[in-house]
């Protein structure tokens, strides 16, 4: 029988035994590594912005529902309190993002009628900016327009709102080849803009719920939602009244 090298024995384990906790330790330093990487080191003021660049991918992934303060955080890749920190709460978030969705909102709008070389051009560009700003940014476009959900006091949105509201009034007065203010409207001021903001956003709001569908379906094929509401845009408000 062959002898057993006990010593030879010893000497193996013995560097086994030390190779383990380094071993050991590594493995824990790649995990630690790991988790760092899943979130993202941002200075100060770009954290805030990758934030809402998170919430808007979220908003547009997951819907409304699926926007929280965790998923925000989770997107971007920073701890759970990072959202709470810069925004306070799910309001302050969805104010800050309505903000800019008004903002995106108003420079689509604007870059339109800049590009607009006729007078017909320049009238059918910030609805047709309008309805494609919505179809493009269907979740952004729909929490700009859910009022119980923001807060109107914070600065960022209040601004970008207001100044939606000055380029349609702007636009209206165009058409109508007189000044409007936006803070005091005659009633026919009012009205035309009224009247022009229903027709958009109405139309807007049944194209991307589908219920524009059957309208359509019925028409010459090959017409599009766009040249629909050129269309409608074009055609003249007959002011005779019903016969007897």
């Amino acid at each position: 029988m062959a002898k057993t090298d006990t010593k030879t024995d010893t000497k193996s384990e013995t560097a086994r035994s030390a190779r383990a906790p380094k071993k050991a330790a590594s493995s824990r330093a790649a995990r630690s590594a790991g988790n760092a990487r899943t979130e993202t080191p941002y200075h100060h003021g770009a954290l805030r912005e990758a934030l809402l660049q998170a919430a808007e991918r979220v908003l547009e992934r997951d819907g409304l529902a699926g926007l929280t303060l965790r998923a925000v955080a989770r997107e971007a890749g920073v701890s759970h309190a990072a959202p709470t920190h810069h925004f306070g709460d799910l309001t302050g978030l969805l104010s800050e993002l309505a903000a800019v969705g008004f903002r995106q909102f108003n420079a689509a709008m604007a870059s339109s009628c800049d590009a607009a070389t006729t007078p017909l051009e320049r009238a059918l560009a910030r609805p047709k900016a309008y309805v494609a700003y919505a179809q493009a940014h269907p979740g952004m476009y729909g929490i700009m327009f859910r009022t119980e959900r923001l807060d109107y006091s914070r600065p960022s949105l209040h601004e970008a709102a207001e100044a939606s509201f000055a380029g349609l009034a702007n636009a209206i007065g165009m058409m109508r080849q007189e000044q409007i203010s936006g803070d005091a409207l005659t009633l026919n001021q009012g009205a035309a803009i009224a009247r022009a903001w229903s027709m958009v956003h109405g139309f807007t709001t049944l194209l991307l719920d589908g219920r524009l569908e059957d309208i359509l379906g019925r028409l010459p094929e090959g017409t599009t939602a766009e040249r629909l509401l050129e269309t409608m845009l074009m055609a003249p408000i007959s002011g005779k009244l019903p016969g007897p």
